[in-house]
């Protein structure tokens, strides 16, 4: 029998013989050392018998070891350290640890995703939010990444459209297969996105938005949240209001988008009045709506126009609105009513209204009030000019922009966590490293504190108020 044929036969013989199968072994083990001899022979007969068929010869012989050795076997032969691919050869340390990574996490990447309006009325607050977290992400990757892996963000397009949102979530996790989510933006959006996320255990965080169904009590593990609530910012406003401006409660009005991101805000503004002990039962309060999506604030001029001569004058309008419904509307009452006070939670995007106001004209912008989630962005503190310089590297030309400044304050959060989480992340380990952020210092002012129980990184509320530049100076809410 020539050489060729007395190894083939060798390697039928082992193959049948018996090998480690799932549930045992189910014959006698034989040494792979004959195996190898066995080969050394097969491809020195083949190189001088066959050399025109060296790759099916090759191929041949993989096909044996992978019967020899069957996915799933309870034992390893003893020669072959590493794991074996489905050809019997073994693979490096890198490719089967591939094998078992998280979804989005890769050796050399951590993909994340963000649903935002990249087109429409509103794709400034996901240009602005993807610009943030981009600022960050690059920093650390400029130094290495996090454990070798650079962090990466994978964009999806809702318009602001919660029924577009379902969509653009399976798109990020079926096919871009993202790691989680970070900086999703909107309330609405939020009410489909969400249970989306949560339906698969997968990491929500830093959603732009305030609202309370991101922030349950006791807190959904995969969601965590960056900024003050719109509850929070409310009460702020109106605790300035009534104790600073000496106004009454019954004549504050809230100009709101009529959908669930205003009725958040609305229902703080409520809160807030109860508080104070003053009136703020269902109803109570005058609510201002307009549609979201539109800059159409005609209804709720018309509907304070004909409030009974005998009502509260309305003296300040709290409003839960976006930046462009919300130029519109001190826009056509700033004449209407003389000396009428006007704040906006942050959610309004500071520096994209205060741009809207500046070129109506110094009398719309003089006064106006925004509460904000994040310090002065033209402040001169340590974290602030980080992030301008992280911002001029990451995205030249980009003006420093509240949201963005909120979006890389975030993304910096979740970087620690990610440095906690270790070399080999996945959604579990991420969650426990963020809860074991106790007193971190951002450099904000308050320090960050998550556990078990907690959340949201910052409760504070920073007050601004724009001149007639549309520059915001600091002002005390307290």
């Amino acid at each position: 029998m020539s050489d060729l044929a007395m190894t083939v036969a060798s390697l039928q013989k082992y193959r049948h013989a018996g090998s480690p199968g799932r549930s045992g072994m189910t014959g006698p083990v034989i040494s792979p050392a004959p195996i190898t001899a066995g080969v050394q022979r097969f491809l020195s007969a083949a190189g001088r018998a066959l050399p025109s068929m060296a790759g099916i010869v090759a191929i041949g012989v993989g096909a044996l070891l992978a019967g020899a050795f069957p996915a799933g076997a309870a034992e390893t032969p003893p020669s072959w350290s590493g794991p074996i691919s489905t050809a019997g050869v073994p693979v490096t340390a890198t490719a089967a640890a591939s094998a078992v990574m998280a979804q989005g996490v890769s050796a050399n990447e951590i993909r994340f995703g963000i649903v935002a309006p990249f087109s429409g009325p509103n794709k400034d607050f996901g240009h602005q939010t993807q610009v943030g977290i981009e600022a960050a992400f690059n920093t650390v990757n400029a130094a290495g990444g996090v454990f070798g892996r650079k962090l990466s963000l994978v964009t999806a397009n809702d318009g602001y459209d919660p029924a577009k949102t379902a969509d653009a979530m399976k798109q990020l996790d079926e096919t871009q297969r993202v790691f989680g989510w970070v900086g999703n933006f909107g309330t609405a959006t939020a009410a489909v996105s969400l249970p989306y996320a949560l339906s698969r255990r997968m990491l929500f965080y830093g959603a732009y938005s305030g609202a309370n169904l991101l922030r349950r009590d006791p807190p959904d593990r995969y969601v965590f949240n960056f900024r003050a609530s719109y509850a929070e910012e409310a009460f702020a406003a109106v605790h300035y209001l009534v104790k600073s401006r000496h106004l009454q409660p019954e004549q504050i009005a809230v100009f709101a988008q009529h959908d669930a991101f205003g009725d958040q805000g609305f229902q703080g503004v409520e809160k807030a009045m109860r508080t104070l002990n003053a009136s703020g039962e269902s109803g109570s309060v005058l609510r201002l709506n307009y549609e979201r999506n539109t800059v159409n604030v005609d209804d709720a001029i018309a509907q304070l126009r004909q409030r009974p001569k005998n009502a509260p004058q309305i003296k300040a309008v709290v409003m839960v609105a976006v930046y462009r419904p919300a130029a519109k509307f001190i826009e056509k009452t700033v004449d209407l009513f003389p000396g009428l006070i006007y704040t906006n939670v942050s959610a309004v995007g500071g520096t994209s209204l205060a741009d809207e106001l500046t070129v109506l004209g110094p009398k719309f912008a003089s006064g106006v009030i925004v509460t904000q989630v994040v310090p002065a962005v033209d402040s001169y503190s340590s974290v602030v000019l980080d992030y301008k310089a992280a911002l001029a590297k990451s995205a030249p030309g980009e003006a420093p922009d509240y949201t963005s400044l909120e979006s890389y304050l975030s993304a910096s959060v979740l970087i620690e966590g990610l440095k906690r989480a270790g070399a080999d992340p996945d959604t579990e380990k991420l969650v426990t490293a963020l809860e074991s952020v106790h007193d971190f210092d951002l450099g904000v002012g308050p320090h960050i504190t998550f556990g078990h129980e907690q959340h949201q990184a910052l409760h504070k509320v920073w007050g601004t108020q724009l001149d007639a530049k549309g520059h915001y100076a600091p002002i005390d809410l307290e």
